[in-house]
């Protein structure tokens, strides 16, 4: 994609999660994509009801059950994050000016997202709004502004201004979040600024750029770390192993953030969850507008079922981290993220849990994605959760084994399905012993 140079032109949205990307082969990871309106009647995304997080400490706040503190630099930040379950060690930054505050938005005064499993909230030291967005376990993902105010009384509202970049192709046709790394622009004031969408399959030395990167990457190239605009020779940053940072003190002041970090590993994770967020929400609204037609607007037709099929074959595919790019030996993080986020479980009763981040050469130790355990998945109408499961169940019982799915060991297939059979409540009965 192109984009004008001029940061107040890049974005109209609030983007939360962003930066842009020169990675020229997640082009072909793209996989279909909602087709329909948003507002379809069996999605009404704009006007049906929400059950998100944020929707229900909005109802907690005007009950007065709970209550948000206004303090200093950080607003707002430090009592939402509470509210809402959000871990500070998740702290990532992000300087290229990719956001409705981009005026605000520089490397020495980044963007900060925090994030748990279904909500990101987007920080910007001095801004007028805080940014959150929430995974509600029906319509997707919703986006919301709370008032950097300490007057009045707090609420939040819809933003429905950043489905102009939070609706799109990259998204899967649904209002969804993303990871983008941007590549280095030039001063040619006529240079467009230029990117893609990132996740687990993205190589790590196409990653990141316009973001802070704190911890140890291993001595492999990323994009991070370095300057995005007005670069002199943006082609010398390619294939470059970045300095890197103990700490974000090193590049800016920390009044107002709540962390010194912008963790590695929370940016591993958080490439992983964008996608595994927009596949849940567009295999739920493929399903509900299949049964929306089923239930007298159409005869039954095969295509139908031919997309059911084919989202579930592309979640599982990502579910179960088939493509997923490796990764060096040698990266950590010091935020204890990563404690946190493999402390959470569910455990098997040998200990083992699907949210053990393992970093020798892939991201968990058992590839299977922790976004199972999400209300979201849940909430999938059995249409969609019967199609994932018996993909599933193919892949891990050892029923297709041609390339790429050979690279799934016996091992590793058979801690997942023990796993899930330990922690997942609905799993089918067919999940049962593998053996092949």
């Amino acid at each position: 994609m192109g984009v004008r140079r001029r940061p107040g032109v890049w974005l109209a949205c609030a983007t939360l999660l962003t930066a842009a990307v020169v990675a020229a082969e997640v082009a072909g990871q793209r996989g279909g994509a909602f087709r329909a309106s948003r507002d379809h009647p069996a999605i009404r995304y704009s006007d049906g009801p929400v059950d998100d997080a944020v929707a229900a400490l909005n109802r907690r706040l005007a009950a007065g059950e709970a209550g948000l503190a206004f303090e200093g630099r950080s607003g707002y930040l430090q009592s939402v994050l509470d509210a809402l379950g959000v871990p500070v060690a998740s702290q990532v930054a992000v300087f290229s000016p990719t956001s409705n505050q981009d005026d605000l938005i520089t490397p020495e005064n980044p963007r900060a997202i925090f994030f748990n499993d279904t909500v990101a909230v987007g920080w910007v030291r001095d801004a007028d709004l805080l940014e959150v967005a929430a995974q509600d376990p029906r319509q997707g993902v919703i986006f919301y502004a709370l008032p950097q105010t300490p007057d009045g009384e707090p609420r939040f509202t819809r933003n429905d201004r950043c489905l102009a970049c939070h609706l799109s192709w990259d998204t899967l046709g649904v209002p969804g979040l993303q990871v983008l790394s941007m590549a280095p622009l030039s001063p040619d004031p006529n240079a467009y600024a230029t990117g893609f969408v990132t996740d687990h399959r993205s190589r790590l030395v196409d990653r990141w750029g316009g973001w802070y990167v704190t911890g140890t990457h291993g001595g492999t190239a990323h994009m991070g770390n370095v300057e995005v605009l007005d670069v002199p020779d943006p082609n010398a940053t390619f294939g470059v192993v970045p300095p890197a940072l103990d700490s974000l003190a090193e590049r800016i002041d920390l009044d107002g953030y709540p962390s010194p970090y912008s963790d590695v590993v929370a940016l591993l994770v958080l490439d992983h969850q964008t996608h595994m967020t927009n596949l849940i929400t567009r295999m739920g609204w493929e399903a509900r507008r299949v049964v929306f037609r089923d239930e007298g607007r159409s005869t039954d037709d095969p295509r139908f079922a031919e997309v059911i099929r084919e989202a579930a074959v592309e979640l599982v595919d990502y579910l179960l981290f088939i493509d997923e790019a490796p990764l060096p030996e040698g990266i950590g993080g010091a935020s204890g993220f990563r404690e946190w986020f493999s402390a959470r479980g569910p455990h098997d009763d040998r200990g083992r849990s699907l949210r053990k981040i393992s970093l020798d050469g892939r991201l968990f130790r058992y590839p299977c994605s922790y976004m199972i355990y999400t209300e979201a998945f849940d909430a999938l109408p059995e249409l969609a959760k019967e199609a994932v499961y018996a993909r599933m169940w193919e892949v891990l019982s050892g029923a297709v084994t041609d390339s790429p799915y050979d690279r799934l060991a016996l091992a590793d297939r058979q801690a997942i399905v023990e796993i899930l059979q330990a922690t997942k409540q609905d799993l089918p009965a067919y999940f049962g012993t593998v053996e092949r």
